[in-house]
């Protein structure tokens, strides 16, 4: 084996290893609480020894931090895929913020302690990744902005919207839906909830200039 295949091979090994503790966390943590979880129990749930844990991250905080920013990369790149897959497929713009709310639902779905753990943290502004999470919140809101700054620009949206704020309230309207739907409407599908969010959509942003 080369150089090049073994580092590759580490590589691979370590980021598998991060993500179990990724999991092990963000499941600890939404059953109890960050401060009431400790780093024994991150790594008993992730299966590894305690200084794997710190070889991976300094602190639990680090661990954390790393966390939110690693999820909300992810639903990131899920917006991103989403609306450049329906751009691919000659749709128009409603079509592509359509897709990303599926898209966002999916992330969600199959995410959904991460989600909780996101959304609750939004509303803290004593924890020390507070600027992290804000900025790595923005780069999720500003795929959608794009979207519809372009739809403004070709005459499918209105030049009336507010696209900074439109954007916010789309991504928030998609993840509070989800997590009412997963915490007090679970007998709903993924395909109910996202024909209800297109209605919705289809009367916040449709309608060309005039």
């Amino acid at each position: 084996m080369d150089s090049s295949s073994a580092t590759a091979g580490v590589s691979t090994r370590r980021e598998a290893t991060r993500q179990k503790l990724y999991e092990a966390a963000v499941t600890l943590i939404a059953e109890q609480g960050f401060s009431a979880t400790t780093v024994d129990e991150i790594a008993e749930r992730a299966g590894v020894a305690k200084g794997t844990v710190y070889y991976n991250f300094a602190s639990k905080s680090v661990l954390f931090e790393e966390l939110l920013r690693h999820g909300v990369g992810l639903l990131t790149a899920s917006l991103r895929e989403a609306a450049e897959a329906t751009a691919r497929a000659g749709g128009g713009k409603v079509d592509a913020l359509d897709a990303m709310i599926r898209a966002g639902l999916v992330f969600i779905d199959r995410y959904p302690a991460f989600t909780q753990l996101y959304v609750a943290e939004l509303w803290r502004t004593n924890r020390a990744w507070q600027s992290t999470l804000m900025v790595v919140r923005q780069e999720a809101v500003a795929v959608v902005e794009g979207v519809l700054r372009e739809g403004v620009e070709n005459g499918e949206f209105s030049e009336e919207i507010d696209v900074p704020l439109t954007a916010a309230a789309l991504v928030g309207m998609v993840l509070v839906a989800a997590l009412d739907w997963q915490s007090f409407q679970p007998e709903r599908s993924l395909d109910d909830v996202h024909a209800a969010l297109s209605r919705l959509l289809q009367g916040r942003v449709s309608g060309g200039r005039g």
